[in-house]
């Protein structure tokens, strides 16, 4: 089977994201979390009055600035921990309404055998598009099967991202094909089409191990987070939090299979391989759509 570079015609950055302000307001939390910036320190270090970042921040997230920075601080996430409360529900403590809960996506998965996982993509077609996202350009990647890869970047990062998702499966044929991803984009990003009777298809192609983490995975509710050894040892493997730590990272679904959820035991948010700005915005924006 041939294989096939694929070569990005136009650019595909979106234009006034609203996340790239949000990512830069999010970078300014993360560093300076501990000094509690001001609503009009975050405007400036972005370029918007308080107002706009404000109106900006909580169309994006469903939370305030000041709101999201709570949910996002280390000191805060190991006090939920050591409380037992989810990981970022705090509906309750900032002040908001009652944690309604907001279902998840709504995932049906199958696993390539190992033998197709071998062969590294060998009689694989794999479309692919790039869309806009809450959290940046995505990335998508489907087979007939199924949704088969989701990464994101950042502007200029485009290329890079197709390499890191190409690379995990060289011997596939990949096929620039925006018309169909297209409807994964849609379901994937907008929780309004979040319904059982609609439920999104994955397949996962990876090592057994890696399918038994990624499946633990998906166990995790939107709002919630699981430490990586308890992720180990709910696939009967209570020793092996490291390689659990690699197969976490190795996630070719980011979002859908929601490794963003797997912390450390401090409460630390650790590493996420889309960047750890990505992740706090995810687990921010979920935050703030359980919240609502």
């Amino acid at each position: 089977m041939s294989t096939h570079t694929a070569v990005l015609k136009k650019d595909i950055t979106p234009q006034g994201s609203d996340y790239e302000i949000v990512r830069r307001a999010i970078e300014k939390i993360s560093l300076d979390y501990r000094d509690q910036p001001s609503l009009e320190e975050l405007a400036e270090e972005v370029g918007e009055t308080p107002t706009g970042l404000q109106k900006l921040f909580t169309r994006w997230a469903g939370l305030s600035p000041k709101a999201f920075l709570q949910a996002v601080t280390l000191d805060h996430a190991r006090r939920l921990l050591d409380s037992g409360m989810p990981l970022l529900e705090t509906s309750f403590e900032l002040g908001m309404s009652g944690p309604g809960r907001l279902h998840d996506l709504f995932v049906t998965h199958e696993a390539m055998s190992p033998g197709d996982y071998k062969t590294r993509g060998a009689g694989l077609t794999i479309r692919y598009g790039y869309h806009p996202s809450p959290f940046g350009t995505a990335l998508i990647m489907a087979t007939d099967r199924g949704l088969a890869g989701l990464a994101f970047s950042d502007p200029g990062e485009e290329r890079a991202s197709f390499a890191d998702m190409s690379g995990r499966w060289p011997n596939a044929v990949y096929v620039e094909d925006m018309a169909a991803t297209g409807p994964y984009a849609a379901r994937i990003f907008d929780p309004t089409l979040w319904r059982p009777d609609q439920p999104l298809h994955v397949v996962m192609i990876g090592t057994d191990f890696q399918v038994r983490v990624w499946e633990a995975l998906l166990q995790i509710p939107m709002g919630k987070a699981r430490t990586y050894s308890s992720i180990a040892a709910s696939i009967g493997a209570p020793s092996a939090s490291r390689a659990v730590g690699a197969a976490n990272g190795a996630n070719p679904l980011s979002f859908v299979v929601p490794c963003h959820r797997a912390i450390g035991k401090s409460g630390d948010l650790t590493g996420y391989h889309w960047g750890l700005t990505r992740k706090r915005a995810i687990l921010g924006w979920e935050a703030g759509q359980v919240s609502s």
